[in-house]
C-alpha cells in the first residue's frame, strides 16, 4: 500500500485527523511524547489537530500538561490568531482556523514541492484509489464503509476494510490538498518572487 502522504514527510496532518491519545500512543508502542516534546509543544500540537471545538480540560488531559499551563498556551494562540474561541453555555471551547490551516497546507505544498512531484502523487493516488475500487466493486470509500455490515466477512477482512476507508479518506483529502496547491501554484511562485525582489532592493 502506497504511503498516503509521501509529500508530507514527517509533518503532523491538522485538517483531517487528531493527534492520537497518550493511551492509544502507548498501546502501539510509541516513544511516550512527555519525553521528547515541552508541554507547551504538547499543546500547540493537540490544539492545532482538533476536529470540533474543545475545552481547556479536555486539551490539558490530551496533552498531558497542567491546567495553568494549557490555558496559558490557548490564550497565546488565540492571540496569535493560531486558535479561535467558541463559546458553549458556559464553557469555553477552543478550535483551529481552519481557512488558515488549509492555506498554510497548500503553501507548504508549494514551497515543498515541485509542480512535477505534485502530479507525481496525485497520480499515484488516483492509481491506488483505482485499485481499491476495482479490488472491493465500490466506488467510494462510504460503499466500502457499507460493506461492513456484510456478516460473511471474517474479523480479517473487516480489519482490512477498516484500513483501507481510513486509507482511502486520507486520499481523499491529500488529493483535494494537491489540486488546490497545483492551482495557485504559479501565483505563489509569483507573489515569493516579487518578495524576494522587494527584499533585494531594501537591502542593496
Amino acid at each position: 500500500m502506497r504511503d498516503s502522504t509521501n509529500i508530507y514527510g514527517s509533518r503532523a496532518r491538522t485538517l483531517s485527523q487528531e493527534v492520537p491519545t497518550m493511551t492509544e500512543s502507548s498501546r502501539d508502542g510509541v516513544q511516550s511524547w512527555t519525553e521528547s516534546m515541552s508541554a507547551r509543544d504538547r499543546i500547540r500540537a493537540v490544539a492545532e489537530s482538533l476536529r470540533e471545538p474543545r475545552s481547556v480540560n479536555w486539551i490539558s488531559e490530551q496533552a498531558d500538561a497542567a491546567w495553568s499551563t494549557t490555558n496559558e498556551e490557548l490564550q497565546d494562540l488565540v492571540d496569535q490568531g493560531q486558535l479561535r474561541r467558541v463559546e458553549a453555555g458556559e464553557t469555553t471551547r477552543y478550535q483551529p482556523d481552519y481557512t488558515r490551516l488549509l492555506f498554510e497546507e497548500i503553501r507548504t505544498l508549494i514551497e515543498e514541492n515541485t509542480r512535477e512531484e505534485l502530479r507525481s502523487e496525485l497520480a499515484a493516488i488516483t492509481e491506488e484509489i483505482e485499485e481499491w475500487q476495482a479490488t472491493y466493486d465500490v466506488e467510494t470509500w462510504e460503499e466500502l464503509e457499507q460493506s461492513l455490515a456484510d456478516g460473511d466477512l471474517t474479523s480479517a477482512e473487516l480489519r482490512d476494510r477498516r484500513d483501507v476507508i481510513a486509507f482511502w479518506r486520507e486520499n481523499e483529502e491529500d488529493r483535494r490538498l494537491i489540486k488546490h496547491a497545483l492551482e495557485l501554484y504559479s501565483d505563489v511562485e509569483a507573489a515569493r518572487e516579487q518578495m524576494t525582489d522587494v527584499a533585494d532592493r531594501a537591502t542593496s
